[in-house]
């Protein structure tokens, strides 16, 4: 996952506790893995694989947070939160609260076209070292343009 919902800089651990309190959230509808991934890539717009979000539910569920409810075909187990993941959401409320701000401006982010100026960036990186000098203070003078013009955007101009 490539997104700092930190607003700073985030360290990496913070995120799995801030994805933890998001799915723990989520499970207050029961639910599976797959199903939660989807709802994180329509409510956020983030994609989560199977690799992240399996672990989190291991780790929710080995702290008594949340339970299985049922297991249906091909081993997939449907979860829900416990009295005592409802007790822990409730304590960390202001930080879901925030949480959910965050991803809630991620989202925006990537309807503004983030997502594109994202891919952008990685092709940039792949292939700086092809550019010319004459290339490279193109985009040096439309990396400046670009910040100047959202400063004036956020200024109000």
């Amino acid at each position: 996952m490539s997104f700092d919902i930190s607003g700073g800089g985030m360290e990496k651990p913070y995120v799995k506790g801030a994805l933890k309190l998001i799915v723990l959230d989520l499970l207050r509808k029961p639910n599976h893995g797959y199903g939660i991934m989807a709802e994180m890539e329509e409510l956020y717009g983030i994609k989560l694989s199977a690799g992240t979000v399996y672990p989190i539910l291991a780790s929710l569920r080995r702290g008594g947070l949340i339970e299985v409810i049922e297991t249906g075909d091909r081993e997939r187990k449907t979860y829900r939160i416990t009295e005592k993941g409802l007790d822990y959401l409730e304590k960390h409320g202001k930080e879901l609260k925030e949480t959910k701000r965050k991803l809630g401006a991620y989202k925006t982010f990537l309807e503004l076209g983030g997502n594109e100026l994202k891919e952008a960036f990685k092709e940039l990186f792949r292939r700086i070292d092809e550019l010319s000098d004459e290339q490279k203070e193109e985009v040096r003078k439309a990396f400046e343009d670009c910040a100047r013009r959202i400063r004036l955007i956020l200024l109000g101009d």
